[in-house]
C-alpha cells in the first residue's frame, strides 16, 4: 500500500500570476490545465513533477478578485517541498533574485528549512533532503535538474487538539507518529519518501481559518484504488464516527471528502487513473482539458476564462 499526501489544493489570485510563480519561480511542471468542475468559469491548475505523480501535486483555483485569506485553526498552515540538501544555497539566492521574502534557514527535526510565501501569501517551505539528487526531476524550466524540487516533503496542519487528528492519520490514513518537538507532532507514512510526512501544530486560542487568497482549501491523501479508498471510508465511520461524502469522479482520481476532528478538510484520492488519462505524458498541461459533461460548453467556458500567456 502507498500512503502519504496525494495533492494539496489552494486558492490563488489572478491566474497568470499564479501560473508564472509556480512554473517560472519554483520550476514546477503545469501538469493539467482544466477548470473547477463546480465553477467552470474558473481554472483549476495542477502543478507537479514530470509525470504528475501522487505526492508532487499542488493545485489551485485562481480567482482574480479574491480577498486574502486568514490563517487559523482548521487549516493546512504550511506546504513543504523537498529539495536536494546541496540546493539550499541555490534556492536562497533564487528567492532573493525573484524578490520573494523568506525567513532565514532554520532547523526542524534535524532538517534545514527555508520558509517563504507565494505571491498570494500562501505559506510554503523548502527542506534540504540528503541523497535525493539522483531522483528524477522536471527539466522543462530554468531550474537546473540537480537543484529542482522533488515533490512534497510534508504539510503542517494548524489545529487545537493533535491527538484526535493524529488518530485519523494513524488508524485510517496509514501514518505513524515518529517525533515530537515543542508544539509539533510528526507523523510519517512508512516506506513513502515523497509526500510522506504530516506535522500537526497544536495551538489553542487561535481564530478559525478564513478561506481566501493564499489559503489551502483541502489536503488529499493517497489510496491505491477504489477498494482501498472504501476500506478507509469504512474505518473512518466505524472507528471514528465520521462519514465521508459519496465518491466523486475528478477524471484523474476518484475522491471522498470529510472534516477531520480539527476541522481541516481532508480528501482521500485514488492513485488511478492518473493525469495521462486524457493527454499524452509528453504534452501534459498544454491544452485545456474538460470533463465529458462540460465538453458541450467548451466555447462558452473558453470565452470567460482569462487568456494565458
Amino acid at each position: 500500500m502507498s500512503h502519504g499526501i496525494h495533492h494539496i489544493t489552494a486558492i490563488a489570485g489572478p491566474a497568470q500570476r499564479n501560473l508564472d510563480f509556480y512554473t517560472r519561480v519554483l520550476g514546477l511542471r503545469l501538469v493539467k490545465k482544466t477548470v473547477n468542475f463546480d465553477d467552470p468559469g474558473t481554472y483549476h491548475f495542477y502543478f507537479g513533477d514530470e509525470a504528475g505523480a501522487p505526492g508532487t501535486i499542488l493545485t489551485f483555483f485562481p480567482w482574480a478578485h479574491v480577498a486574502p485569506g486568514r490563517l487559523g485553526l482548521g487549516e493546512t498552515e504550511e506546504t513543504v517541498f523537498r529539495i536536494p540538501e546541496g540546493a539550499v544555497g541555490y534556492w536562497l539566492h533564487r528567492l532573493i533574485e525573484n524578490g520573494i521574502a523568506h525567513q532565514p534557514p532554520e532547523e526542524r527535526f534535524g532538517d534545514k528549512v527555508i520558509s517563504f510565501k507565494d505571491v498570494d501569501g500562501m505559506r510554503l517551505a523548502l527542506v534540504g533532503v540528503p541523497g535525493i539528487e539522483a531522483e528524477p526531476a522536471w527539466t522543462g524550466s530554468d531550474v537546473p535538474a540537480e537543484m529542482a524540487i522533488r515533490g512534497f516533503h510534508s504539510a503542517k496542519l494548524l489545529i487545537e487538539d493533535t491527538a484526535r487528528t493524529g488518530a485519523i492519520l494513524t488508524d485510517v490514513l496509514g501514518f505513524k507518529e515518529v517525533a515530537r518537538a515543542g508544539s509539533l507532532v510528526r507523523y510519517q507514512a512508512p516506506g513513502t519518501t515523497i509526500g510522506g510526512i504530516v506535522d500537526l501544530h497544536g495551538a489553542g486560542g487561535f481564530l478559525p481559518a478564513r478561506l481566501g487568497g493564499g489559503s489551502v482549501h483541502h489536503i488529499a491523501f493517497r489510496a491505491k484504488d477504489d477498494a482501498e479508498e472504501m476500506e478507509m471510508v469504512k474505518k473512518l465511520a466505524e472507528n471514528h464516527g465520521i462519514r465521508a461524502t459519496e465518491q466523486k469522479d475528478r477524471n484523474y482520481f476518484r475522491s471522498v471528502y470529510f472534516r477531520e476532528p480539527g476541522h481541516v478538510l481532508f480528501e482521500i484520492a485514488t492513485d488511478v487513473p492518473g493525469f495521462a488519462v486524457d493527454e499524452p505524458a509528453a504534452s501534459l498541461g498544454q491544452a485545456l482539458k474538460l470533463p465529458s459533461f462540460l465538453e458541450p460548453r467548451r466555447a462558452a467556458i473558453e470565452d470567460v476564462l482569462p487568456v494565458l500567456a
